[in-house]
């Protein structure tokens, strides 16, 4: 793995910037494409969205200063993306609530890069009913592990809003499956 200082120095540099953007590219895709996808469930618009989040870091790399990590830059991006992409979504589909839940669970269980059983896909449908802010910090906390910090600057939110957004996204989910028993 590259040292982020360096990456981001040589991504500064006319002469070495699109060699350093294709060793970010391949140093934080897998990465990103999972944050996306907990995002967007299906693996062809993750791929989309990714795509689209490496285009407008090329375009915004002028605007990065280093002043966070690279990949919270990154993360930034593809949070923002994978949202546009879903508000998109929403506005061509206007679906009840449930059915937009069995259309989840219908479309996971049916995408052949879901390997999940169907507890995960129970908890997914759990996750879209959430409101977007607490879907948001509940799936960068629970699936990518991210410190409210990390969060916090990805967001432009407190720590303490993220965490009684997840404090809440939680509650709600777990009353999800309580309904469900």
């Amino acid at each position: 793995m590259i040292e982020d200082k360096l990456l981001v120095a040589q991504l500064a540099n006319p002469k070495t910037q699109r060699h350093a953007f294709e060793t970010m590219v391949k140093e934080y895709s897998e990465q990103l494409y999972w944050q996306i996808r907990r995002f967007v469930l299906s693996h062809d618009d993750a791929n989309d969205v990714l795509q689209n989040t490496f285009i407008k870091a090329w375009q915004g790399l002028a605007s990065f200063h280093g002043d966070s990590k690279l990949l919270t830059w990154l993360s930034r991006i593809a949070i923002n993306e994978s949202l546009d992409f879903l508000r998109r979504q929403k506005n061509i589909l206007t679906m009840s609530t449930d059915d937009a839940e069995l259309g989840i669970a219908n479309t996971l269980m049916a995408d052949e890069y879901f390997d999940g059983d169907e507890t995960e896909a129970q908890l997914q449908e759990a996750i879209a009913t959430l409101p977007e802010v607490q879907r948001t910090v509940f799936l960068l906390r629970y699936y990518d592990d991210m410190k409210y910090s990390d969060i916090s600057r990805a967001l432009g939110t407190s720590e303490g809003a993220l965490k009684a957004s997840y404090h809440i996204a939680v509650k709600k989910i777990t009353e999800f499956f309580k309904q469900r028993d």
